[in-house]
């Protein structure tokens, strides 16, 4: 008989000859931009604490309470053991940033996607999804057992031209996108997808990981950013990007929160939020309410980075409209060989490849605390690269 396993060994030697092998890079010490990988110093330009609130004293000082007061974990699901009075506050001050009705915390963003699309549609029912979504929005389509359509990238018309041809053949539609596309960096044009979703009776879910604290005039994310906090749909964020710690959140009608408590397994069978993690969430929200200039500071550096990646030796920056710029390469090896000549140089920006991706990239994201020079440092390494 044949070992069962060796199969593993021949997928693995299939992905180091695409040049697709990933392995993982421990930061060892972190101050905002700044991070200690295998000893050597380096300009954090692959981190997505776009607020640069990490590191914050203050959201360390809120978990080290938070872990005094009520202990390491939360032990158990929220409505067997794990419910503390810290969600629940949490969850208000998410309402009240997206001018929602209410809100529910979960333990990732992942999984508030995966349990929300699998509770909200099912085997009867129709799901459209932008093809760039984010992998969460996409595993959570296929749970529900939907059936799953993809449109064209941002494409509004091959939105509509497929709702057109399918929606009456199902009982519930959903469409579901990414607010800002977190390899790419553009934003969905959420308008003109929130009046197809009115014309053809659809549900919308919006996903503003990539967004919550770097868009809108309060840092609310991208409904926010096209005035749209009025209309009825399904908001997902998390806490674990801009927020500086950990988690998801879905907010929007009280009798949508209150469906999802008894009917998403995602929330219903699995541990709460660690009282560390709520309470840094928290103190996170209110330094972004209290100090908008940090998000000034962040736009500000969005703006000068873009406008001075011009004339670059190879590829082309994709376009964005958000913290997320990426330089697309010619090829896989090409993305490593730039990626590894960075590090050299000082900087942390690793390559993004497929399956992940279309096309090879290097993926750099902008923080708050990114200084006039660690910017121009970065051009100027870009700007050296030799084509191969």
């Amino acid at each position: 008989m044949s070992y069962p396993y060796r199969w593993i060994n021949d997928a693995l030697a299939t992905i180091h000859q695409a040049h697709w092998y990933r392995s993982t890079a421990a930061i060892e010490h972190s101050s905002g931009s700044q991070i200690l990988v295998a000893g050597q110093p380096l300009i954090n330009f692959a981190g997505n604490d776009y607020l640069s609130l990490a590191t914050d004293p203050r959201l360390m000082a809120a978990a080290t309470e938070a872990v005094k007061t009520y202990g390491t974990g939360s032990t158990g699901s929220r409505l067997v053991t794990g419910q503390r009075p810290l969600h629940q506050e949490l969850e208000q001050s998410i309402a009240r940033l997206h001018q929602a009705e209410a809100a529910l915390v979960f333990s990732s963003g992942y999984l508030a996607n995966l349990g929300t699309i699998a509770a909200v549609v099912g085997d009867r029912d129709v799901v459209f999804s932008d093809r760039y979504n984010h992998s969460s929005l996409k595993n959570g389509a296929v749970l529900s057992k939907a059936k799953v359509l993809e449109y064209q990238h941002c494409d509004v018309q091959d939105l509509r031209a497929q709702l057109q041809a399918h929606r009456g053949s199902f009982r519930r539609c959903l469409i579901v996108t990414d607010s800002v596309f977190s390899m790419d960096g553009d934003l969905c044009p959420l308008p003109e997808i929130v009046a197809v979703a009115e014309e053809f009776e659809a549900m919308l879910l919006v996903d503003e990981a990539h967004a919550v604290g770097v868009l809108g005039v309060t840092g609310a994310g991208g409904v926010e950013q096209y005035g749209l906090q009025q209309q009825e749909l399904i908001h997902v964020g998390t806490l674990s990007k801009a927020l500086g710690s950990m988690g998801g959140y879905v907010a929007g009608k009280t009798v949508l929160i209150d469906f999802l408590r008894n009917r998403c397994p995602s929330w219903i069978y699995t541990t709460a939020l660690s009282p560390a993690d709520t309470a840094a969430a928290m103190a996170a929200l209110q330094v972004m309410q209290d100090e908008p200039e940090r998000r000034d500071r962040l736009q500000q550096n969005i703006e000068y980075l873009q406008a001075a990646l011009v004339d670059l030796p190879i590829g082309r920056i994709l376009p964005s409209q958000s913290a997320v710029i990426c330089w697309e390469l010619p090829s896989t090896l090409v993305a490593l060989q730039v990626s590894a000549a960075l590090r050299l140089w000082g900087i942390f920006a690793p390559a993004i490849r497929p399956p992940t991706v279309p096309t090879s990239r290097i993926r750099m994201t902008v923080m708050a605390d990114h200084s006039r020079s660690d910017l121009d440092y970065l051009v100027s390494c870009l700007r050296s690269i030799e084509p191969r």
